[in-house]
């Protein structure tokens, strides 16, 4: 079990960390649409809809990262105040929402880009940038915060079992 756990966190650390490197090319995106249309007075087709496809991207595949990290936003006005094992049983019985969530988006993403690779998708812009290759990517940043999840679960139930009394 500890293998499948260390397995989990590396690939989403490797992940996060390959997919981290993309806001730089975003940034060289915008940046250069910036460039060209404010100094040059020649305003590109395609930055805009590149840069929204490369945010989406980082977006969705950085789900299990942020997760891993414990970064993502939470409201827990009295759920600090617990102590990590009464935190550990609570969370037993909110996973499976989160499950639920991470199951149907990755159940639909699968559908929604299988139908975009079946007719080769592209944006109904000017530009017409193949929308097919990042909507396969819903399923895979789906699928990567459920495996996340899934650790996390493992371990909130060893915490509760095991009475540990140490933050994650």
């Amino acid at each position: 079990m500890n293998r499948f756990l260390q397995a989990v966190d590396w690939v989403n650390e490797q992940t996060g960390r390959a997919v981290s490197y993309m806001i730089i090319l975003l940034m060289a995106v915008i940046l250069y649409e910036i460039t060209a249309r404010y100094l040059f007075n020649k305003p590109t087709i395609w930055a805009h809809e590149t840069s929204q496809m490369i945010y989406a991207a980082y977006v969705i595949l950085l789900g299990g990262y942020v997760m891993k990290h414990g970064a993502h936003v939470n409201v827990d006005i009295l759920y600090q105040r617990f102590k990590p094992r009464t935190r550990a049983i609570i969370n037993l019985f909110t996973w499976p929402l989160f499950f639920c969530f991470c199951g149907v988006l990755f159940y639909k993403g699968l559908a929604i880009s299988w139908d975009s690779i079946k007719i080769w998708e592209t944006a109904p812009t000017t530009f017409g940038s193949p929308v097919y290759l990042f909507k396969i990517l819903l399923p895979l940043g789906a699928f990567l915060m459920l495996i996340q999840g899934l650790s996390r679960y493992i371990q909130e139930i060893k915490r509760a079992i095991y009475r540990e009394e140490t933050a994650p």
